[in-house]
């Protein structure tokens, strides 16, 4: 059998857990076992120890290493070892084998990820309690300033933050090197129960902001998590009008993100200014929606009010939108609904001597309309509706 096949052979039956027919093979004249307990396979530079400690398959680790004579430190690519692979796919036992051989617990991975991160990513706080009462530090950062508790956060399991809070209590006041804190992290990422966790047993300042000036409440806002929000409202009594340092608010960072529903929120139910200005060129929601091309945010933000014809500090309108037009996706122009609001914005261009403005919005609007019929026939429908709002809006620059 050629040695690229017998590898592939050797890794196969370490996943697939098969400890007799990998002996049966290893033992088989020809193959050199000093060589095979030292092989690096693949990409990247996993050895037989990682495949079996991956997937879980105790007896192949024990053969691996009491009989190959394996070393349990032995890392890949990725300066990732053994127990690395144990621990972030939660098999305990194999954990619990590769610490009893000695392999260090808070051995380093790329980009300097200790065993206790990786188990950190998976809900599994028996692992995470076995590492722990085994000496792993919680405190340990990985190179973004990011310690397990971050990561806990960001995965979102009450039980695994309850119990490093409860193992190390002042685990909690840590920032990344961007400044974000485990409740920004929670926020953005949509994790409900351990943000109620972190509001009830730790002291985070109301609108604690990181190095960009962004606050938990922002992140849940421009991800669209609106129950996150109302927590941080009515336990934190966060602020929903605090600005980053470029000077935008939650509204315009819901406009960017295409978060109708949380602009809906803000508005009408905390009663945030529909044209309330962001950043020193004094840019509203619906001008950033537009620069992004986000016609349903849009529609939304006009239905709550806002300003089509509003200025920024550069004195631009909506002209600018003529400009955006170009990059909107076909089939979203293709609503009637944005046909409408896109007659009003060349009616305005008109009106206020912008004519040749007007007229370039819908003559491009016209053409696209026809290439989509070309080049699509399931919107030929919509498109025949539409083109003679075009048309005839057309003839009234002339």
């Amino acid at each position: 059998m050629p040695e690229e096949e017998k590898h592939n052979l050797f890794i196969r039956m370490v996943q697939e857990g098969k400890t007799c027919l990998l002996i049966e093979e290893v033992q088989k004249e020809g193959v050199e076992q000093s060589k095979l307990k030292s092989k690096h396979f693949g990409k990247s530079g996993d050895t037989l120890l990682h495949y079996a400690a991956r997937h879980g398959h105790l007896d192949i680790l024990r053969y691996l290493t009491e009989t190959l004579g394996m070393d349990v430190e032995v890392f890949n690519c990725d300066y990732k070892r053994p127990l690395h692979e144990a621990a972030s796919m939660g098999h305990k036992e194999c954990l619990l084998y590769l610490l009893e051989r000695g392999t260090e617990i808070d051995c380093l991975k790329k980009a300097d990820w200790t065993p206790l991160m990786m188990a950190c990513t998976r809900k599994n706080v028996e692992v995470i309690r076995e590492l722990i009462e085994h000496g792993a530090k919680p405190q340990l950062k990985n190179k973004d300033g990011w310690n397990c508790f971050h990561i806990a956060s960001r995965e979102g399991d009450p039980d695994i933050i309850e119990y490093l809070l409860t193992v190390c209590p002042g685990i909690w006041m840590t920032q990344s090197k961007i400044g974000r804190t485990p409740l920004h992290t929670a926020a953005m990422h949509g994790c409900l129960a351990a943000v109620e966790v972190l509001l009830r047993r730790c002291m985070y300042e109301p609108d604690d902001r990181d190095s960009c000036g962004v606050t938990p409440f922002m992140d849940a806002i421009q991800n669209g998590h609106i129950d996150i929000a109302k927590r941080l409202l009515d336990i934190h009594k966060a602020s929903f009008t605090t600005m980053d340092t470029l000077g935008d608010q939650a509204l315009h960072k819901a406009a960017i993100t295409a978060q109708d529903e949380a602009i809906h929120f803000l508005v009408s139910d905390l009663g945030v200014n529909v044209n309330e200005r962001a950043t020193p060129i004094q840019l509203t929601a619906l001008h950033y929606a537009a620069k992004e091309g986000h016609l349903r945010t849009i529609s939304s933000l006009l239905s709550l009010g806002a300003d089509l014809h509003a200025r920024d500090g550069k004195q631009r309108s909506d002209s600018q939108i003529c400009q955006w037009i170009q990059s909107f996706p076909a089939t979203l122009v293709l609503s009637t609904q944005y046909s409408t609001w896109l007659v009003q914005v060349s009616i305005h261009h008109v009106s206020n001597f912008s004519w040749s403005r007007g007229y370039r919005t819908h003559r491009m609007l016209l053409e696209r309309l026809q290439k989509n019929l070309l080049g699509n026939q399931r919107s030929c429908s919509s498109s025949n509706k539409l083109i003679p709002i075009y048309k005839s809006t057309l003839l009234n620059y002339h």
